[in-house]
This record gives structure tokens, C-alpha cells and sequence, in this order.
């Protein structure tokens, strides 16, 4: 009896641990998302006939910004209308019907990192739609040990999990394209 046991038990520990040994797998989307502000973004905060009030704010590395009367509001991993609304609401005890407008003067935070069995890899910036196959070429393509169709992309957004990719469907004529998206990671082995 205590040998069927133990055996029942290895058996379900093994099953537990080989669940946890591996990441969700994504399925490749590339819809259109909106722009979700970044640290180190540089935006533009007007507070409409309230000159006091308006002004030009970079977004801190801990994804916060300052404003007089509101103090301190989370910016980072929101669009700017987002921000615009929680902003208004932080000024209404002390500004009649405030009408605020977030507009992203710069963009510094929209990355991709491409590493691995490439050229260069390092960081790059997301600049527009950004295949797949784009970040490759700004990484300066395979090194001659690169096993280009055992590809991962890595999303880091609210799903989290990776994406296969293999580079002889990318260059076929039927190939998916796929869209990078700030903070993914690209892994040539």
C-alpha cells in the first residue's frame, strides 16, 4: 500500500513541475494598439485657459509624473486620453470644469530587443509598424551559427508568453507577418 502511494505521488509531482516548466505559447496578433504612454516618454499637459497649471513633464523610471495640485499620478501604461481623464478628476475639487489635454511629445520609450545569434543585438527603437523580420535586419542579421527556425519572440505586454517563429515561414510567400510591439524581445538561438 505505502509503495502505490509513493508511486502516486512522484507521479503527480512530476505532472505538477512539468506544467510549470514551460511559458504560455501566443497566438500572433497584430492588431492596431493604442499608444500607452512609457518612462522616459516627454508629454505635453494643457489645461485649457490655465496657464499655471500647463506644462511640459517627463514621465519618471518608476512610470509617474508631477503635476501642481494633482501630485503624483501613474502616466506609464496609459493612453493619453487615460491620463487626460484621471488628471481632470484630480483638478476638479480645485478648478471649475478643468478640460485637460496629454499630448506625447516624445517618444522614448517604444523598444524592442533583439538578442541572441545576430550581428548587433542590443535595443532598438520603435519607430511605426515594425516587423519581425525589420528588427532582424536592424540587428544586422544571422551570425552563421543563428538557428534562424527556432526563433522566439517574447511579449511582455498583459498576456505575457512567447511567440515561435520560424524564419523560413517569414520569407515565404504565404509567411504570417509579424508586428512587434514596444518591450517585446526577439531571441535568435
Amino acid at each position: 500500500m505505502g509503495m502505490r502511494r509513493t508511486g502516486f505521488w512522484t507521479v503527480m509531482g512530476m505532472l505538477l513541475l512539468s506544467g510549470c516548466a514551460h511559458q504560455q505559447t501566443l497566438k500572433v496578433d497584430n492588431a492596431e494598439q493604442p499608444y500607452r504612454i512609457g518612462r522616459e516618454d516627454v508629454l505635453d499637459v494643457s489645461v485649457w485657459r490655465d496657464q499655471e497649471l500647463s506644462r511640459t513633464v517627463p514621465v519618471r523610471p518608476d512610470g509617474f509624473i508631477s503635476i501642481p495640485m494633482v501630485g503624483e499620478i501613474q502616466a506609464a501604461g496609459k493612453t493619453p486620453t487615460e491620463l487626460a481623464e484621471a488628471l481632470k478628476s484630480g483638478l476638479t475639487p480645485y478648478v471649475q470644469e478643468p478640460r485637460v489635454t496629454v499630448i506625447v511629445r516624445e517618444v522614448n520609450s517604444s523598444r524592442v530587443f533583439v538578442t541572441g545569434e545576430v550581428a548587433h543585438p542590443g535595443a532598438y527603437p520603435l519607430r511605426g509598424r515594425v516587423s519581425l523580420l525589420q528588427a532582424i535586419a536592424l540587428a544586422g542579421g544571422f551570425t552563421d551559427f543563428a538557428n534562424s527556425d527556432g526563433i522566439v519572440v517574447i511579449r511582455t505586454d498583459g498576456n505575457g508568453g512567447q511567440i515561435p517563429v520560424r524564419y523560413s515561414d517569414l520569407v515565404s510567400p504565404s509567411g504570417e507577418l509579424v508586428i512587434l510591439r514596444p518591450g517585446d524581445t526577439v531571441v535568435v538561438p
